[in-house]
């Protein structure tokens, strides 16, 4: 391999001929072999779209020659197309606040813009990292405003995979609509509903959360790009603020808006904090329904066994025919990391100091981690799970017929001290509460039949009160 000679203030260092990286980007790899893993893509394209929306300002308010600003953004454009994302070998977990990925994206587009221009990788006399591609920035305003990017783009795709598991439990719910069942609280017999209510309760638990990610998508729409090192916006050009914002929406096709106090936006990290709540408060109720869909189907012989998950592989190596329930266990794993990579988001966040925070690569690490994760599982829950779960109708209907928890209709009749008495007497006896009440005479067969109903009990209201 050829390699070129590149210095920073650190010293020389030979650097592959052939790369586009330069000195400072290859610094920050060998110094950070953290993760083993590579940018996420998307922050990736949102650092280049970034230094594209700065190289236009800063043509527009005439600091940045037009030559050099032109072959800058043809590089952006090659890089939001998806090209050389090979050349961004940083960790991302790293110190120095995310210099290093900052520099890496500078240094791939200069030496891509010098290729443009003619020239050679390398001579940054032609196209310069710092004094060009990151011209009125710095790392402390564009790798958080590249963090917002990527998280709302992030958070974009979990809304529509949380629309469509919407869809899916509506439709189970409609489905399911007229399959009688037992309810259960503390897991011990209640009183009866469908299990088409149980999967509409769902549905509208899954609505609460599509509405608090959009609100979480508001608020990451908030940057502080044009702040600079500190806030200040020193080195930038005043008219440059002005731009850079709507120019940024411009390229992205996002609605963004430049923080009020760039000082407080550069300290404070609040917000990802709670972004990062709310992904964990979505984990933790589809997290919950995973549960519920476990024991649902338990069994399936000696279980509950009301409904039956989709088989979707062998379930031991040892016991034949044995199927587990994988799905709605990989939701609950996700749910587990997410839990854990918010208490992460949540001390890097606190642990900045004074005017910036150097913590920013971990907390994006894992807040996109929590993201991505939680909308590939939503779409292996519905399309591997949700759509293929069916009703053991019988089974349900048998459950209700057994329980004790049915007495509780005839409270209104009876009182609560009566209908306790029964529902001990059928719990020691194995009988039947409604074989109990007419033997005793305590409701005639056809009362029986109107204030133990199951089916009435699933509404608001005293069963039989219209017609006894």
């Amino acid at each position: 391999m050829n390699y070129r000679v590149e210095s920073d203030s650190i010293g020389e260092m030979k650097v592959p001929e052939q790369a586009y990286y330069g000195v400072q980007t290859l610094r920050g790899a060998e110094n950070f072999r953290i993760t083993e893993q590579k940018l996420q893509k998307e922050l990736i394209v949102s650092l280049a779209q970034i230094k594209k929306a700065a190289a236009m300002s800063n043509m527009e308010v005439g600091v940045l020659d037009k030559e050099i600003g032109r072959a800058i953004i043809i590089a952006c454009d090659e890089i939001i197309e998806g090209k050389l994302h090979d050349q961004f070998i940083v960790d991302p977990i790293q110190g120095g606040a995310g210099t290093s990925m900052n520099m890496n994206a500078n240094e791939v587009i200069a030496n891509r813009a010098i290729e443009i221009l003619g020239g050679k990788k390398g001579d940054y006399s032609v196209v310069h990292p710092n004094d060009h591609v990151n011209m009125g920035q710095s790392t402390n305003d564009v790798i958080p405003t590249a963090g917002n990017i990527t998280t709302i783009k992030l958070l974009d795709r979990a809304v529509d995979a949380l629309i469509i598991l919407d869809d899916a439990f509506n439709r189970k719910a409609e489905e399911f609509s007229n399959v009688i069942k037992m309810g259960r609280t503390q897991l011990q017999d209640a009183v009866p509903l469908t299990l088409g209510q149980e999967f509409g309760a769902y549905s509208s638990a899954v609505k609460r959360d599509i509405r608090r990610l959009k609100k979480a998508i508001d608020v990451a729409r908030t940057v502080n790009i044009g702040g600079t090192a500190v806030g200040t916006g020193i080195n930038a050009d005043e008219n440059y603020e002005t731009r850079i914002v709507p120019n940024l929406s411009l390229v992205t096709n996002l609605e963004l808006k430049q923080a009020d106090n760039l000082i407080d936006a550069t300290q404070n990290l609040d917000k990802y904090v709670e972004v990062s709540s709310v992904i964990k408060t979505c984990a933790v109720t589809l997290s919950k329904i995973a549960n519920d869909l476990r024991l649902l189907s338990s069994g399936p012989r000696t279980g509950i066994g009301e409904i039956n998950l989709p088989s979707k592989q062998n379930g031991s190596s040892i016991m034949p025919g044995k199927i587990n329930p994988v799905i709605p266990e990989v939701i609950n794993q996700i749910s587990f990391n997410i839990i854990g990579n918010d208490m992460t988001v949540t001390m890097a966040a606190e642990a900045g100091q004074l005017e910036l925070n150097a913590f920013e690569p971990v907390i994006f690490y894992n807040l996109f981690e929590s993201i991505s994760t939680l909308t590939n599982g939503i779409h292996t829950f519905v399309d591997n799970c949700i759509k293929g779960i069916t009703a053991n109708e019988e089974r349900c209907k048998e459950l209700v017929e057994k329980s004790v928890g049915i007495i509780t209709a005839a409270c209104p009749y009876i009182g609560y001290k009566e209908a306790a008495r029964i529902a001990k007497k059928a719990i020691k006896t194995g009988r039947a509460v409604k074989d109990i009440v007419l033997e005793e005479g305590i409701f005639k067969e056809d009362e029986v039949n109107t204030v133990l109903d199951a089916m009435a009990m699933i509404h608001p209201g005293i069963p039989g009160k219209k017609v006894l």
